[in-house]
């Protein structure tokens, strides 16, 4: 007997143990727990993309929401944080509105300043 597994052996435990906690044949028929494994690293592949359009789009409208609670659009806000020469990302205005609103509410003035001077 030799002392190290075969590869075939090896390849099919990699497999199994990847498919750990799946239901049924999906946890310890070869075939099956392949064609689970493959399928859950496409939709892992997959989603860790759209993760982050899904965040951002979270971003928007936790924004958005706070800056109609001050009077403008979230266009306006960020056109008005555009000008006034503030550079700060979405996902920080979005942990501002949440966390700060005083902070946001003066980021908000100043947007809705720049924006006044601009019509």
């Amino acid at each position: 007997m030799p002392r190290t597994q075969p590869k075939t052996t090896h390849r099919h435990k990699k497999v199994i143990a990847a498919a750990k906690g799946y239901y049924g044949r999906r946890k310890n028929n070869f075939r099956t727990a392949k064609q689970a494994v493959d399928k859950a690293r496409e939709y892992a592949y997959r989603d860790r993309r759209v993760r982050k359009r899904e965040m951002r789009g979270l971003w928007i409208q936790r924004i958005n929401a706070a800056s109609r609670s001050h009077g403008l659009t979230y266009a306006q806000f960020m056109h008005g944080i555009k000008q006034a020469g503030i550079d700060i990302d979405r996902k920080m205005l979005a942990e501002l509105a949440v966390s700060q609103p005083e902070a946001f509410k003066a980021l908000a003035k100043s947007a809705a300043a720049k924006q006044s001077r601009a019509a």
